[in-house]
């Protein structure tokens, strides 16, 4: 039922590269509108693009140095054992469907994910609830493995460990390979790019595919006067919300006057000096146009625009 890639001994470019070849736990969450960092736009784009996303932060970083941690925590409060897997999954029946886990329970049919939060999420953790999205990684990994239950241990930092036990629920997860299938089918194998979502990601995928405009080249736009209408009332109230907001930050800049920081119970405001050196290309294409010519370099993109007809 499940294929296994070797991933120990792996450089992290090949190991992004696997990443490529399927849907993968945080993946998944995106693709059932779940992840409150992704969607499925930025899942088409990462699974499309032949660039490796190799970024990195500190969050990613301690999340990943502090995985031991929250191991250890699980032990000690379940009595279970763990081990590392140091393999990547493939369902062998939805070859697309792939999981790189945290742990593997020892002597039972289930997994670990390993999580850690800040204490300004941890209501998102109590009574015994799970973020949404974190279930969906957990239920993907069942999928993909076969394995009947998972749990999900969090360390709260600076504040407490909770762990919770998910059980196979087949109505769930035959619908979340469902989800899947079709959007690996539907998009990632055609090139089919999804519904846009407002996203950068979406941005930046509609500039990558359709970078230069056909000049003169024209079609009609049925059924869109509507969301053109719409279009407009938003950009009415985003100008409205932008003039309260400027208003705002006047009447706080009024009271601060030269002072630099300003306090609230809540809040901490500051209106620093910011020193900024620009190159006057104006005075350069004047003063030394040869020198601007070799420096100057074109580039070319698309504007979008809307007018009343």
């Amino acid at each position: 039922m499940v294929e296994v890639t070797h991933i120990k001994e792996m450089s992290h470019e090949d190991w992004l590269k696997l990443r490529k070849t399927g849907i993968g736990g945080s993946d998944a969450a995106a693709l059932c509108g779940l992840n409150p960092y992704a969607s499925a736009i930025h899942v088409f784009q990462d699974k499309t693009s032949k660039e490796l996303d190799k970024k990195d932060n500190e969050s990613m970083r301690q999340g990943r140095d502090l995985e031991d941690y929250v191991a250890k925590r699980f032990c000690e409060a379940t009595g279970f054992k763990v081990r590392r897997s140091h393999m990547l999954y493939r369902n062998k029946e939805n070859p697309f469907m792939i999981a790189d886990v945290d742990r593997l329970i020892v002597g039972q049919d289930a997994g670990l994910e390993c999580k850690t939060a800040s204490a300004y999420n941890s209501d998102k953790w109590k009574n015994g609830q799970i973020p949404p999205h974190y279930l969906i990684q957990c239920l993907h990994y069942m999928a993909v493995t076969g394995k009947r239950e998972w749990y999900i241990a969090v360390v709260i930092l600076g504040k407490e460990f909770l762990y919770q036990k998910i059980t196979w629920e087949n109505e769930v997860i035959q619908k979340l390979i469902a989800i899947e299938k079709a959007f690996w089918n539907q998009h990632i194998l055609t090139g089919h790019i999804p519904a846009p979502d407002g996203s950068k990601a979406c941005d930046e995928l509609l500039n990558q595919y359709f970078h230069t405009a056909k000049k003169k080249s024209s079609i009609s736009l049925i059924g869109f006067d509507e969301k053109l209408e719409r279009r407009e009332e938003l950009l009415q109230m985003k100008e409205e919300l932008e003039q309260e907001q400027k208003k705002i930050e006047q009447e706080i800049k009024l009271v601060m006057q030269d002072n630099e920081l300003a306090f609230t119970e809540k809040y901490r405001v500051a209106w620093s000096n910011v020193e900024t050196t620009r190159l006057d290309t104006k005075r350069m294409k004047e003063e030394n146009p040869e020198v601007y010519q070799d420096f100057a370099q074109t580039t070319t993109s698309r504007r979008f625009s809307i007018k009343a007809a």
